[in-house]
């Protein structure tokens, strides 16, 4: 009954619905019991400011200490802070409490073992463990003991030592934390550095009373950039857990590929990884200067593909942003917002240096609602009616499957692809005209809507 919050790369429901008592506890005592085979003794568990993460904490503490784990509670932090408590040696796993960007009744798990993540086929293989344990009628008792552990601290001193060189930059910033839980590090981070940051809603409220905590979405970034037009610099908004990023200058909102390539004109013989939402102008002028790939969507699938192919940066159009070079290789907007300060200090006019790109234009990324059950089959459809010579679209140079179907023309580029943590399709297009790229859009999209319509 609970098979559908174990998603691609992390788990993810309702709170009360999916994610209650009994599905919890079997999740804690199922994943401590993956964790103590592969090695793991500590274990640290934090959470963001949903209002259903302390009922939770204590539904999953239980199910890890039957486990025989030594669990530490690391508190209410951003998840890149959770990370940061594995990859810096502290603990052997981790496990962050979060929603993420979603909506305020959703919450979810993303789980750390060992320096990886844990998703994919391993979270199926714990979905099917979970269900076992309840269907056997067991059951796990209240157990809430945890070791108060101060992981925040290490964390600041990390930035005030490697960013010793930002102190006292002038540059006028402000920050959107929007009542998510960015606030909690940004203004220590800030005051070691004696940054001047003005931080709009920095309490965390789970019940998000401003706006929405995600700033991939115009809406949601307004107040931002009404703020930044009265005096300021740069501008950063940051989603519920602080792990993506929006960055704005008073001329434009940067996405993350285009943060992406000013990042790498920083760097010495980048190997960048993009996924297949990135723009073309980021692969192209990465080429130029280094060397580029590109990936599956996700996290967890960015965090393993860039240990294979060794790769210094990654980058998600939403703006997450990960850092291997002087960093740990995971997602931290925090992280990411420091290393923009960073472009700036050096001398960077990031407005400047993207006026220089080929000029090509694109559209943000536009979601399709359909069902958990369609979603796929809708992907798998569109891929057979590409290769019929009826499919009313432009001549087709390439299509490339790795995530979804990402369709290059002579003049540009349409992407389609399921959502691993939403019942939604995503879309995007690209193109060297606005009349191309409505010529593509349109294309795609009636094909994807006759998909729906006759096949689904």
């Amino acid at each position: 009954m609970f098979d559908t919050i174990f998603r691609e790369y992390d788990i993810r429901g309702i709170y009360q619905k999916d994610l209650n008592e009994q599905s919890v506890k079997a999740i804690g005592i199922c994943l401590g019991n993956v964790m103590k085979e592969r090695g793991v003794k500590s274990v640290s568990v934090g959470y963001d400011a949903r209002t259903s993460a302390p009922n939770l904490f204590n539904y999953l503490v239980s199910g890890l200490n039957a486990a025989k784990l030594d669990v530490y509670d690391i508190g209410m932090l951003p998840t890149p802070v959770g990370y940061f408590s594995v990859f810096t040696d502290k603990f052997d796993a981790n496990v962050m409490i979060t929603g993420s960007h979603n909506p305020k009744e959703y919450n979810g798990f993303k789980i750390t073992i060992k320096k990886d993540s844990y998703f994919g086929d391993d979270l199926q293989a714990l979905r099917v463990a979970v269900n076992e344990f309840i269907a056997s009628g067991k059951a796990v008792k209240d157990d809430f003991r945890a070791i108060k552990f101060d992981i925040l601290s290490s964390y600041v001193d990390f930035y005030a030592k490697e960013f010793s060189h930002l102190k006292g930059l002038k540059t006028k910033i402000i920050c959107d934390a929007g009542n998510g839980v960015a606030g909690i590090t940004l203004e220590p981070i800030a005051k070691a550095l004696g940054l001047e940051f003005n931080i709009l809603y920095p309490n965390p409220d789970g019940e998000f009373p401003n706006h929405h905590p995600d700033p991939s979405e115009e809406e949601n970034i307004k107040e931002l950039k009404a703020a930044l037009n009265s005096g300021y610099d740069l501008g950063f908004g940051f989603d519920g857990d602080a792990d993506r990023i929006a960055v704005l200058t008073p001329k434009r909102s940067i996405k993350g590929d285009d943060l992406a390539y000013l990042y790498a004109k920083n760097m010495k013989n980048p190997r960048v990884l993009g996924e297949v939402k990135c723009s073309q102008n980021m692969y192209d002028e990465i080429d130029k200067i280094g060397k580029s790939f590109m990936g599956k969507t996700g996290h967890s699938n960015i965090k393993k593909a860039m240990k294979e192919l060794n790769i210094d940066m990654a980058a998600e159009v939403s703006g997450h942003i990960f850092f291997k070079e002087r960093f740990f290789g995971f997602d931290d907007a925090v992280y990411a917002m420091i290393r923009v300060l960073e472009l700036v200090a050096n001398g960077f006019d990031l407005d400047s240096e993207l006026d220089k790109l080929p000029k090509l234009y694109s559209t943000d990324e536009m979601k399709i609602k359909t069902n958990e059950e369609s979603k796929f089959k809708i992907i798998e459809a569109l891929k057979i009616r590409l290769n019929k010579p009826d499919n009313g679209l432009p001549k087709i140079i390439d299509i490339i499957d790795i995530d979804g179907v990402r369709i290059k023309f002579q003049n540009g580029w349409g992407l389609v692809r399921a959502s691993n943590t939403t019942p939604v399709i995503v879309t995007r297009f690209e193109a060297n005209s606005l009349e191309n790229m409505q010529e593509i859009q349109n294309g795609v999209i009636a094909l994807v809507e006759d998909i729906m319509a006759k096949e689904i």
